[in-house]
């Protein structure tokens, strides 16, 4: 879906196609929005460096969506996301987090349910608001990330063990986000896709993707 960008020229209106996603703009177009004096306004295709010095960087370009998703995969965008929350603990950290909200959440008169590995879930709530379904899909992602994290023994410095991680991640994912499983089909495009939604539009918190530098 397109959003028109409309600009008034003579009593005629013109029209510039832009989106959420990069490369809508292919080329450099001009619009005449006054005479006197004349001005012109400029639609240009994104602006990027000229090269992307290594892999990693085109990575984090492309996790933020300023490269397109069909240019590095959706599931490979997905890992690298997924590589990042390991490598910096971040499941260990909602586990707090979600350890915080069941307690102020807990209601007595309410009963819970005792998931396998013995931790605490709400009933699910069916409520016709988006936010709040939302709201719960985001607890739940944070949760089964927490537990498949919790529950790894081997060593995230090494990129196999790292990738065994990623892997049984995305497969409990795609029970959090309702996907049908296929026996044959072992992708992970739709629930890399829906992961990546819910990164992108800040329902996973705040994120910074470089490396900030030791304060001496």
């Amino acid at each position: 879906m397109f959003v028109v960008a409309l600009f008034p020229v003579n009593d005629k209106m013109k029209r510039a196609r832009v989106g959420p996603l990069p490369g809508v703009t292919q080329d450099i177009a001009g619009y005449k929005i006054a005479s006197q004096p004349s001005i012109y306004v400029l639609d240009t295709p994104g602006v990027l460096v000229p090269s992307i010095p290594d892999m990693e960087t085109g990575l984090k370009l492309a996790l933020t969506g300023a490269v397109k998703d069909s240019v590095v995969g959706e599931e490979r965008i997905a890992k690298y996301l997924l590589s990042l929350l390991n490598i910096r603990k971040t499941p260990l950290h909602w586990e707090r987090l979600l350890h915080r909200r069941e307690e102020f959440d807990e209601d007595p008169d309410d009963s819970c349910e005792k998931g396998s590995r013995g931790s605490v879930r709400r009933r699910q709530r069916f409520n016709n608001s988006d936010a709040l379904y939302v709201q719960d899909l985001v607890i739940e992602v944070q949760r089964t990330l927490c537990s498949t994290a919790m529950e790894f023994t081997g060593n995230l410095d090494e990129d196999n063990e790292l990738e065994s991680l990623i892997d049984s991640q995305l497969v409990a994912l795609r029970k959090v986000f309702r996907i049908p499983h296929k026996p044959l089909d072992e992708s992970h495009g739709p629930a890399s896709k829906k992961l990546l939604t819910l990164f992108r539009s800040g329902k996973l918190g705040p994120f910074i993707l470089d490396d900030l530098p030791d304060q001496q």
